[in-house]
């Protein structure tokens, strides 16, 4: 594509998991809204995944095509398997990996084709870097890591395996390169698991690690959702380490149609599932928990709750609850099994706390609505977020053992509190704060989108 002056092109390719392609979709889809129609999007993905994609606005889906691209087939996985949500276990993710460093030459012939100014890559198809650089167009990495788990990892030389930064004591300690008061460190059980996962190679022959640190080494520049506001001594950190332009980007918050679509709700007649919008609206406002994994302790906790569950296939819903725990909970409690739209939910005025396993989608969507949150991190950066989350006060974390193991009266306790106990008082007007101030204020993250669009003379500056 020829480019005219202040006209761009540009190329995101997200890895295969919704987590982090919604939040590129959202990121285009402010892009071509607030530049004019100067901004061209083309979105990389397989096939089926573009077809869950969420449809785009008719003013600005002209300047966003969606481009597929055929996932080779491996060993080890099946065919259709074209996204994390496709797969039946986490062992099979590195297949999936596996098949998505196949696309490698496709895209470059793509991308020698398109010809765009810039390509946006996330963290497993790091070679983009290289690419990049062959066909002469700049890169930029983007990451869906807050800056806080981000300055945890530390600067590129910590991101050798056989540093001693990689063992699991070193990730219980707030790392001595973060220069001011921080409680960023991993509980024991985390540590375990981050050292398994973001150092251990897996049968692509890398490690999460390796693969953060070569697309990290190799962009022009990084970008960060993230607002200054927020983290902004994470982020000042993160351009000492890297040594390169690192922006923030904004936290991409859900559209603000959400809010209002679904927070006077009464309009459940529209939703395909009208029966869950119909039990959310006989609750009282900010009564409801919603919790979107599994987990112990809703029952006991005798709080009203919305408990999203996943079935595995093949096995009767009866067989995922305790007996008798339907009837138990039918006046307080509601249960769907299946996907849901989280955002559409969250924007219920009946929702006024979730249980939150601290991945970054989550934890945006969760405070521009402005709720409470119980923690439960689980993997990867979900620890260090929780931590950070606490560290300003916008969560709670559930108490648990060494081994990671936790009580359902620690989960029910840790729900009191948050929701209608008095030590939770100052955390839930915190979360309203924070909404109002940042998560949800419309123009403080346009702003962010504005300073990028307006700084891209500069960065794709090929002098």
């Amino acid at each position: 594509m020829e480019t005219k002056e202040n006209q761009y092109h540009i190329v995101l390719f997200p890895w295969l998991a919704f987590g982090h392609i919604i939040p590129y979709l959202e990121f285009s889809k402010n892009l071509v809204s607030k530049s004019d129609g100067n901004i061209q999007i083309s979105l990389i993905s397989t096939p089926s995944i573009i077809r869950r994609l969420t449809s785009i606005p008719r003013g600005i889906k002209k300047h966003i095509n969606l481009i597929p691209v055929d996932l080779p087939l491996v060993d080890n996985l099946p065919p259709g398997y074209e996204a994390t949500v496709d797969l039946k276990d986490i062992e099979q993710t590195q297949y999936l990996k596996i098949a998505f460093d196949l696309l490698q030459g496709p895209v470059e012939t793509l991308l020698n084709q398109i010809k765009p100014d810039l390509i946006i890559f996330d963290i497993i198809n790091y070679w983009i870097s290289d690419m990049g650089a062959k066909l002469n167009i700049r890169t930029a990495f983007f990451s869906g890591f807050y800056a806080p788990f981000l300055a945890f990892v530390g600067p590129l030389s910590e991101y050798n395996g056989s540093n001693s930064s990689s063992t699991q004591e070193f990730l219980t300690s707030v790392p001595e390169w973060i220069p001011f008061p921080s409680s960023l460190a991993c509980r024991y059980h985390e540590a375990v698991c981050m050292n398994e996962i973001w150092n251990t190679k897996d049968a692509t022959g890398l490690s999460t690690g390796d693969r953060q640190a070569k697309g990290t080494q190799g962009c022009n520049f990084i970008l960060l959702k993230s607002c200054i506001e927020l983290d902004g001594d994470y982020v000042s950190l993160l351009k000492d380490l890297y040594q390169k332009p690192v922006l923030s980007i904004g936290l991409l918050p859900p559209p603000a149609l959400g809010s209002s679509a679904r927070s006077n709700s009464g309009d459940s007649s529209k939703n395909s599932n009208i029966e869950m919008f119909h039990w959310l609206d006989k609750q009282q406002p900010k009564s409801v928990v919603y919790v979107a994994f599994g987990t112990f302790g809703l029952e006991i906790s005798e709080l009203p709750f919305f408990w999203v569950l996943r079935k595995p296939e093949g096995l009767d819903e009866s067989n995922l609850l305790p007996s008798g725990f339907e009837d138990r909970i039918r006046s307080r409690g509601y249960m769907c099994f299946g996907w849901i739209s989280q955002v559409e939910v969250l924007a219920h005025t009946a929702i006024g706390g979730s249980v939150c396993h601290c991945g970054s989608s989550s934890i945006s969507e969760n405070l521009f609505f402005g709720h409470s949150q119980i923690l439960m991190p689980m993997i990867i950066d979900q620890g260090i977020n929780a931590r950070f989350l606490v560290e300003k006060g916008l969560g709670f974390e559930v108490e648990r053992n060494k081994d990671g193991s936790f009580t359902r009266e620690a989960v029910a306790r840790s729900m009191r509190i948050v929701m209608v106990g008095p030590e939770g008082k100052q955390l839930r007007q915190k979360a309203l704060q924070m909404s109002n101030d940042i998560f949800a204020n419309q123009d403080l993250q346009g702003e962010y989108i504005h300073k990028f669009i307006s700084s891209l003379g500069q960065l794709l500056s090929k002098e």
